[in-house]
């Protein structure tokens, strides 16, 4: 569940181009161009200021649709399913390995919080949702099937060392989703934009003079309502959260965001965390794992990983909404 808020309305910025000269307008007069569409079962939007106006939605969507045709689980033909139905799989696009890569950086990172081979226990999850039959019982022969350490990699293919385990990179494909995007547009000459995919965003630049973008971030208690709101350029953002995507079932509550180590979502009094980061996919993969970590294993980590922000909401003892902020972020924050 994405927990970031989109706000509208954004002032265009000054940019120049190669081999043309700027147009003699004022930073405020540069017009913003704005695309949206649908991607990946969910929205995107993005606004860049332009001079010329391009409109760069038809690459955009030529891109989106070649990242489903890589990672989707939702597609039989993806080649990540194509991977998860067999042993090995050699890369045909070059979204797989990135996205690999950085999984094992953060299953290390995480001590295992993180591990996008939680498939399995997903799945079962979700049939028990929609069906209300217990599935708890098959938890301990799932995690036979868990563990990134069944997976092996290099730049060109991938090989599972066990039978039946399976990669779902949902709790880092969006956020990768963006940094391609916001890579494809920096490659077309633009220094100030935001690109946003399904909550997680990038943000470059200002969007006008001395004014950075703003997001807002979801209220867990008042779900559609804002917490707070952030200023942000030149990083990027995602949230998570327990708060939606959730059941009841025998007096217990189970979210859809998985440890993998348990097979559970464990009661915690983490409700959301926001992750700030250089690129969205670390701040998306981030902020994953730190639900399943909870409150106070997140805390200790972030003393330690200063490389990151967070915005982290939470109960406490006497069921009150409360709030905690990085010491790198609480200044942009409203």
């Amino acid at each position: 569940m994405k927990g970031a808020v989109l706000l509208i309305g954004l002032v265009p910025v000054f940019i120049s181009f190669w081999g043309k000269q700027t147009p003699p307008q004022r930073l405020a007069e540069v017009p913003m161009v704005s695309l949206e569409g649908e991607a990946q079962g969910t929205t995107y939007h993005i606004k860049y200021p332009d001079a010329w106006q391009r409109n760069f939605k038809r690459p955009i969507d030529s891109i989106l649709v070649t990242i489903d045709e890589c990672l989707s689980t939702y597609r039989a033909d993806s080649e990540i399913s194509r991977f998860n139905r067999a042993e090995s799989h050699r890369f045909e696009r070059p979204y797989f390995y990135p996205v690999l890569q950085k999984s094992a950086e953060i299953y290390q990172a995480t001590n295992g919080a993180f591990d996008p081979t939680v498939k399995p226990l997903v799945e079962a999850y979700e049939l028990g949702k929609k069906s209300r039959d217990p599935w708890q019982t098959n938890v301990d022969s799932l995690l036979d099937y868990v563990g990134f350490q069944y997976i092996q990699f290099d730049a060109v293919s991938v090989t599972k060392t066990k039978k039946n385990v399976r990669l779902d990179f949902n709790a880092l494909a969006q956020g990768y989703t963006v940094d391609v995007l916001a890579d494809y547009l920096e490659k077309q000459g633009l220094t100030s934009y935001m690109v946003e995919v399904g909550g997680e965003l990038r943000c470059r630049g200002e969007r006008s003079v001395g004014q950075w973008w703003k997001v807002g971030i979801e209220n867990p208690a008042k779900p559609g309502g804002l917490q707070t709101t952030a200023r942000i350029a030149n990083r990027a953002m995602a949230t998570s959260g327990n708060y939606r995507n959730y059941y009841r079932q025998n007096g217990e509550t189970f979210g859809h965001i998985i440890n993998p180590k348990t097979g559970f979502s464990r009661p915690d009094a983490l409700l959301s965390a926001t992750v700030f980061a250089n690129d969205a996919m670390t701040a998306d993969a981030f902020a994953t794992a730190f639900l399943v970590m909870g409150l106070d294993e997140t805390k200790r980590f972030l003393t330690s990983h200063r490389e990151l922000d967070a915005f982290l909401i939470y109960r406490n003892e006497k069921n009150e909404l409360k709030t905690v902020a990085t010491d790198g972020i609480k200044a942009f924050m409203e």
